[in-house]
């Protein structure tokens, strides 16, 4: 692992070849107890992360690693889901220079879209268990780029876009670029875990779990929600309309479904 480019000013034979892919998935975990109910989550996910919502969302992720834009493609599916990919390329700047280091992006108050060798891709699955009334929400976000900017830097924002019970995230650095002396650096900053790109107070309401394979640089870590609000998960019902006897199944339910999500498994009923 090599140190800073910004700090050690590493000098390459043209181009940082490096390609630097930040992976995850989102989750949001909802209880809606009839069919129309289930429905109607549906309809209201697709019209709050529909692909213009979405498209301003990566925008400002570009923004946020001090990337151009030089292409958006966007749909919404019927019946439902929606897809934004954009190409995007480098934006040198000499007055905010960019920056790898290991500390987190700024929050959201701080489509297809085409980069220059680089991309950023969000699709979204919203679906419904057939028998128990889980809904959930997974959004798929993949920010690919080339050079010296790093996806990483937009981490936090895109945590906080989305109400993420669950975060299932991959980073990944490949190819190798060449010194001035003819050396490859498969790497081009520090970095011992995603986590250290997450706000503290972020990381201070999620179970957090790493698993890194530092000769390979891929880093992967995974998150989820470690205080359990019933009224958070009800879609258009009140947990005063509940009976204790309802309240326990559904928070059951909903416990084994982030669970199952979370180590990706199915855990046999009680």
């Amino acid at each position: 692992m090599i140190k800073n480019p910004k700090k050690f000013k590493l000098k390459l034979q043209g181009f940082n070849n490096l390609t630097k892919t930040l992976s995850f998935n989102i989750y949001d975990i909802c209880y809606a107890k009839t069919e129309q109910q289930r429905k109607g989550y549906i309809e209201y996910i697709d019209d709050v992360y529909n692909a213009e919502r979405l498209t301003q969302i990566l925008t400002n992720v570009a923004d946020i690693i001090g990337a151009n834009i030089l292409n958006i493609a966007r749909q919404d599916y019927e019946p439902q889901g929606a897809s934004v990919t954009m190409l995007i390329c480098e934006e040198h700047t000499f007055l905010d220079p960019l920056s790898n280091e290991q500390t987190p992006g700024p929050l959201p108050d701080a489509v297809l879209a085409h980069l220059d060798k680089s991309h950023i891709t969000v699709h979204t699955y919203p679906e419904s268990h057939p028998d128990n009334g889980i809904s959930t929400f997974r959004v798929d976000i993949d920010v690919s780029t080339c050079g010296l900017i790093s996806p990483l830097k937009a981490l936090n924002y895109l945590i906080h876009c989305f109400d993420s019970d669950i975060v299932i995230m991959d980073y990944r650095v490949r190819g190798f670029t060449r010194d001035k002396s003819g050396r490859k650096h498969y790497i081009d900053h520090k970095i011992n875990s995603i986590q250290n790109y997450i706000a503290r107070d972020t990381k201070a309401l999620y179970q957090m779990i790493d698993v890194n394979v530092y000769q390979e640089n891929l880093f992967h870590t995974k998150m989820m929600l470690k205080e359990f609000d019933l009224d958070n998960y009800l879609f258009e019902i009140q947990v005063s309309d509940l009976s204790k006897y309802e309240k326990d199944k559904i928070e059951r339910y909903l416990r084994r479904e982030m669970m199952e999500i979370f180590y990706s498994e199915n855990i046999p009923k009680v």
